[in-house]
This record gives C-alpha cells, sequence and structure tokens, in this order.
C-alpha cells in the first residue's frame, strides 16, 4: 500500500489553564497524533460533513506531549 500524504490544520486550539511556554509542544504533538491516527484509520466518519467545531472533551495528561496525544485521540473520535 502507498503511503498518503495527510495535511492537518488547526485553525484555532483553545487549551485553558496551560502556561504559553507549552503551547508549541502540545501542538506537535497533536499534529503527530492527529496524522498517525488518520494515515491508519482514515477520516472518521463524524468529519465528513465538514464540522465547524471538534470537540475533545476532558482529557488526562502526565506531560505536554501526553496532553497532545490525548487531545487528538479524542479528537479523532469525536466531531459536532
Amino acid at each position: 500500500m502507498k503511503a498518503r500524504e495527510i495535511e492537518v490544520h488547526i485553525k484555532e486550539l483553545v487549551l485553558h489553564g496551560l502556561a504559553r511556554s507549552a503551547r508549541w509542544q502540545i501542538a506537535d504533538a497533536i499534529e503527530a497524533e492527529l496524522r498517525e491516527q488518520l494515515a491508519k484509520d482514515g477520516i472518521p466518519a463524524a468529519w465528513q460533513a465538514s464540522p465547524r467545531q471538534l470537540d475533545a472533551g476532558s482529557v488526562k495528561w502526565n506531560t505536554n506531549a501526553g496532553l497532545g496525544a490525548n487531545v487528538a485521540q479524542a479528537i479523532h473520535g469525536g466531531a459536532r
């Protein structure tokens, strides 16, 4: 199977209560995990209607990279 190029564009990412210094590490982790999830599982059915907002809900984490990965997994699973 030929690998696909996947581009992820996040217009706005709102992370309340986190240090500004952590934003890029979190964003990079979200991007990497979303790219991996999309390459593995494809585009979720809920995304087919081009949702205006994706809600990751509440996630737990120990590190900024862990937070990013958990947010990406939650986003991959939910759209509204």
